[in-house]
């Protein structure tokens, strides 16, 4: 699963009954400063933003079944860079 997790193109969607997945990741990016959020927290996207905007590693947790259509674009890759 870690291999398939760090040479895969697309993010990963671990389905973690025992919390191993998500405890390797923390571990695994703790020097760079991971940010850990649920879908359902006030300041969602905000954080999503910054994480994005600073190059943040992000580790959402407990997704339900459907995902909020504005996560779309980002889980697509389709971004754009804005010049100032």
């Amino acid at each position: 699963n870690a291999i398939i997790a760090l040479n895969s193109i697309r993010w990963p969607l671990m389905i973690d009954p025992q919390d191993q997945a998500n405890k390797w990741i923390k571990n695994m990016e703790r020097t760079n400063n991971i940010k850990v959020i649920r879908q359902n927290e006030k300041n969602f996207v905000s954080t999503l933003e910054n994480c994005i905007q600073f190059g943040i590693p992000l580790l959402i947790e407990d997704i339900k079944e459907e995902i909020d259509s504005f996560l779309d674009p980002i889980l697509l890759k389709i971004t754009f860079k804005q010049v100032s």
